[in-house]
C-alpha cells in the first residue's frame, strides 16, 4: 500500500514550483516594462544583449538623473520666483494695481492683472467685466506670490467682427479695483 502523504506532498511541491516559476516570469515582465521606460539614448547597446541586472542598473541611473533634474528645476523655479518678487513693487507702492490688456490677434485678448492681497478683486468680478464688454473667457487663472495676486485671462470676442475694445476693458478693470478698495476689501 502507498502511504497517503507521499502523493499529496509531491503535488504540494509541484504547486510551489509552479508558483515560484510564475512569480519569476511576472518579475521578469515587470523589469522589462520598467527598462522600456528608459529612453534608448541612455544605453548604447541593444537591450537584448543586456542582462537583467545591467538593465536595472540603467534604470537606477536614469531615476537618479531625473531626481537631479527635478531638484535643479525646483531651485531654478525658486530663484525665478525670488527674482520676480524682488522686481515687483511692494503693495504699499502706488503702482498697484497693474492692469494690462493686450490684443494678441483679431478677436483674441490677454488680460494680466496684478494687485496686492489687501486690494484683491475676485476672479468672477473680472470675468463679469470681460463678458459685459463682449468677451468670452477661454481660460482664467490666478496665483498668489507673497503679497501679490496675479490674474491671467485669455479672452475671445463673442462676435469676432466686432472684437473687444481693450482700452475700455482696461479702464473698467482699474475702476473695479478702486471700487474694491472703497468697499472695504482692502482690510
Amino acid at each position: 500500500m502507498a502511504k497517503p502523504g507521499i502523493d499529496g506532498g509531491a503535488s504540494f511541491k509541484l504547486d510551489r514550483k509552479t508558483v515560484e516559476k510564475n512569480r519569476r516570469i511576472h518579475m521578469k515582465s515587470l523589469c522589462s516594462k520598467l527598462f522600456n521606460l528608459v529612453p534608448s539614448s541612455h544605453y548604447k547597446i541593444s537591450k537584448d544583449l543586456l542582462s537583467q541586472q545591467t538593465q536595472i542598473s540603467y534604470v537606477i541611473a536614469y531615476i537618479n538623473e531625473l531626481k537631479e533634474r527635478v531638484e535643479s528645476l525646483e531651485k531654478k523655479k525658486e530663484a525665478l520666483q525670488l527674482q520676480i518678487h524682488s522686481q515687483l513693487p511692494t503693495s504699499s507702492d502706488s503702482t498697484f494695481p497693474i492692469v494690462e490688456v493686450r490684443e494678441l490677434c483679431s478677436g483674441i485678448v490677454h488680460v494680466t492683472l496684478i494687485s496686492s492681497v489687501d486690494r484683491n478683486v475676485m476672479l468672477n468680478e473680472i470675468i463679469g467685466v470681460v463678458e459685459e464688454e463682449g468677451g468670452e473667457v477661454v481660460s482664467a487663472s490666478f496665483s498668489t506670490l507673497g503679497d501679490k495676486v496675479f490674474h491671467s485671462l485669455h479672452i475671445e470676442a463673442k462676435i469676432p467682427r466686432v472684437g473687444i475694445e481693450t482700452s475700455r476693458v482696461e479702464k473698467r478693470l482699474k475702476h473695479l479695483i478702486i471700487e474694491a478698495r472703497e468697499d472695504g476689501r482692502d482690510k
